[in-house]
């Protein structure tokens, strides 16, 4: 089984920004097969190093996250949403 999570710091990091994307990012619940955990949180420490939202999902496989990155859903609605509204995106990665 595959980890992929993602931190996104908001351009605009207001309550109702932090709750749009979190609410794109569960949008893909459903519509997106190859996802086999999705979870998604608000920060709330609020840090100088904290990030706003984080995405937390599982796959399968190596080959299902590759698949995951091109699906229509996730690369035609999600990506150009959280690229809007985000000034960095940063991921990991890893085996479980």
């Amino acid at each position: 089984m595959i980890a992929h999570i993602v931190l996104f710091k908001l351009k605009e990091p207001t309550a109702a920004n932090c709750t749009a994307v979190k609410e794109m990012l569960l949008s893909m619940n459903g519509k997106v097969p190859m996802l086999r955990h999705l979870e998604v949180g608000i920060d709330v420490i609020r840090s100088e190093r904290s990030h706003d939202v984080a995405l937390y999902t599982r796959f399968d496989s190596l080959d299902d996250l590759q698949a995951y990155q091109v699906h229509p859903y996730h690369a035609a609605t999600v990506v150009p949403f959280m690229k809007t509204n985000c000034s960095a995106i940063v991921a990991a990665d890893y085996e479980l």
